[in-house]
């Protein structure tokens, strides 16, 4: 498995400004150049951002942006990896005729501009040169890319900021509420199959020649919240970074989560399952007790562990249905 394939993009992107935070707020334009219909909102940054109305065509430089996006009744003019997002996030479906704008950390300027959006939507793990040049082509509204010290409301945050901008805040309540439910319905079915504080430990992990390199999602990662308000118990004891909540180790660091639940994601398009195929024959892996239990879970391809509330909805409804299988 290609581990860049597998990081949002502030891996990939040396100097992300994480440290940034804000939840987005609409407030009537002032100015000159402000007119009857126009509207500011607010972003991650502090920055006010000046739109002539609510954003018809808007550019998506995040798969997790692009998701929200679509969660909200809004295409996008452009977006970045497309073919990668098909793969890797398949909560909501990416229409055809959407133009691919490059990588999620270096879009492609040219491409943008070509586009003449209404409005880009990027992340902190944006560079601030990227910003920039993107700022010259049309308004840009950065989201904070991950909070793991509030993930769960970041991610509301997110998708409240970006329908405040496009004019889908019905949309984004509608939508967050649905969340919710699942949530609580996920709680319920894992409840009444007696599972309520069960130990469910979560990974990714890749090949590099011989070597399974193991990334553990730990408590402050989004998916870590998520199974906490699931009634689910974390029993990753390694400390995560602090955007994201993401650990690092080895197959033999598995020895320290005990008799749990293991899930897992994996995606066809990388080719070897980390976990059930480089590990097979693996003497520490098949010494574990959840593999001697059969207490191991790959969840379906196309899951996008950073998503928005589409995907973690498509992760709880996986999840519960692993669990209680």
């Amino acid at each position: 498995m290609n581990s860049r394939r597998l990081l949002p993009a502030a891996a990939l992107v040396a100097a992300a400004a994480l440290a940034l935070t804000g939840c987005g707020t609409t407030e009537p334009a002032s100015g000159e150049t402000a007119g009857a219909s126009s509207l500011t909102v607010t972003d991650s940054r502090g920055e006010k951002v000046t739109l002539d109305g609510p954003a018809k065509r808007v550019v998506a430089t995040e798969w997790g942006v692009t998701e929200m996006l679509l969660t909200l009744g809004v295409t996008p003019a452009g977006a970045a990896d497309v073919k990668g997002y098909s793969a890797w996030d398949t909560a909501e479906k990416l229409p055809e005729g959407v133009t691919d704008i490059g990588t999620r950390g270096e879009p492609s300027v040219d491409t943008v501009a070509a586009l003449k959006p209404d409005l880009v939507v990027g992340t902190t793990d944006l560079s601030d040169s990227a910003i920039e040049q993107l700022e010259r082509i049309a308004p840009v509204l950065v989201v904070r890319s991950a909070d793991a010290s509030r993930q769960l409301d970041q991610l509301s945050d997110n998708v409240n900021l970006i329908a405040k901008a496009t004019g889908t805040e019905a949309r984004a309540k509608t939508e967050l509420a649905s969340f919710e439910k699942a949530l609580a319905e996920g709680k319920k079915r894992l409840a009444d199959a007696g599972l309520a504080g069960a130990e469910v430990a979560f990974a990714d992990g890749w090949v590099q020649g011989n070597t399974v390199s193991v990334r553990p999602y730990a408590a402050g990662s989004l998916i870590s919240d998520v199974n906490t308000e699931l009634g689910l118990v974390d029993p990753w004891k390694l400390k995560g970074d602090e955007a994201y909540g993401l650990a690092a180790t080895d197959v033999e660091g598995l020895t320290a989560l005990g008799d749990v639940q293991f899930a897992y994601i994996a995606n066809e398009s990388d080719g070897t399952d980390p976990f059930q195929d480089a590990l097979k024959d693996n003497a520490v892996w098949t010494s574990l007790p959840f593999v001697q239990a059969g207490d191991v879970h790959r969840l379906p391809d196309g899951i996008w562990m950073f998503g928005g509330p589409a995907s973690m909805t498509q992760y709880v409804a996986a999840l519960v249905d692993a669990l209680t299988a």
